[in-house]
């Protein structure tokens, strides 16, 4: 019988990757050491932007515009902070995720029309351009300066959100909203996704409204990489231009592959790993680029599946070794998606 709900959608993989983000939110009261906060506080960040090309890499879109739509979420957040002091949690995350998913139906309606290296090169310019209009509109952005001095966020008018801890708390909220958001629209949609990744004008031909399901994912996508941008902007107290710099697209990109593109646990374990990578690498100095490259490299040829196709392998050899049968569907086999 056909699973129609989207509880009775979501699998495995979902579900730990939900469990394990309602554990983190314990984790602001645990960790006191001012290093580990900061390292944790990137990481939540860094899940969301993953979350965000791995909504696309459902579709076979290889995405480069989280830092456009994070820096859209943030400066909107900074804005309303700052101007007009609106300091509201719920009204500053509504308006961090709402204008860049409405900013990326028209935005889609123009650049979902490419495929394969077209789509990636405009992601990338998109990327691109943002630092530059951010830089070129101070009487709305700041400019050069950007927008710093921003009051502590509020929660209902009595909480502040002001220490460090406090912040994390914040980042990992959002990420855990944000983990809801990617698995109700990847199951709900999974079908669909699925059609278009194997074959996009197979699935347009037999009747499947391919751009509608692209802009649905894409409009998704950007909202998510708003939310981070709201949470990078509180962790530095500040918005600037250079927070959002193209290149930083690499990296989430990097997360979503590098953890393995099958599971949504791929993004959870990559930007753990690599957001820990390259704190530690960060302690080498000069050579530190180098190592994370090097690491990048290692885990692209020799983890095509990523983490996820590594712990799946290595779960089925065990199963066999131990004659208990198939291993467990963590994220279906290496490579494929669940």
């Amino acid at each position: 019988m056909r699973k129609k709900t989207l509880l009775g959608r979501i699998g495995g993989a979902e579900l730990t990757a939900l469990a394990v983000m309602l554990g983190m939110l314990l984790l602001p009261s645990l960790v006191t050491d001012a290093a580990s906060v900061s390292v944790l506080t990137q990481f939540m960040i860094a899940l969301m932007g993953a979350l965000s090309v791995y909504i696309m890499l459902r579709m076979d879109l290889m995405f480069f515009a989280v830092p456009a739509f994070m820096a859209v979420g943030g400066y909107a957040a900074a804005i309303l902070s700052v101007r007009y002091e609106i300091t509201d949690l719920f009204i500053l995350t509504i308006t961090a995720f709402g204008l860049p998913f409405l900013l990326a139906i028209p935005l889609g309606m123009l650049v979902l029309r490419m495929r394969g290296v077209y789509f990636v090169l405009v992601t990338f310019v998109i990327a691109e351009i943002m630092p530059l209009i951010l830089f070129e509109t101070p009487s709305l952005t700041g400019g050069s300066n950007g927008i710093s001095g921003l009051p502590a966020v509020t929660i209902f008018g009595e909480y502040f959100i002001e220490t460090n801890n406090a912040v994390l708390m914040l980042a990992t909220g959002l990420a855990l909203v944000a983990v809801l958001l990617t698995v109700a629209v990847t199951r709900y949609f999974k079908s669909q996704f699925d059609s278009i990744r194997e074959n996009e004008i197979l699935a347009q031909s037999m009747g499947l409204a391919v751009a509608r399901y692209k802009i649905i994912g894409f409009c998704f996508a950007a909202g998510i990489a708003g939310m981070a941008g709201f949470a990078l902007v509180e962790m530095l107290m500040t918005a600037h231009p250079t927070s959002f710099s193209a290149m930083s697209s690499v990296n989430y990109v990097a997360y979503a592959i590098v953890g393995g593109q099958s599971s949504i646990l791929g993004a959870l374990l990559g930007a753990g790993i690599l957001v820990w990578a390259s704190n530690l690498f960060s302690l080498q100095g000069e050579i530190s680029q180098g190592l994370f490259g090097l690491l990048l490299m290692v885990a692209v040829v020799f983890a095509k599946g990523g983490v996820i196709g590594i712990l799946r392998r290595n779960a089925a050899w065990l199963c066999r070794l131990t004659g208990h049968g198939k291993a467990p569907a963590v994220a279906g086999k290496s490579g494929e998606y669940a």
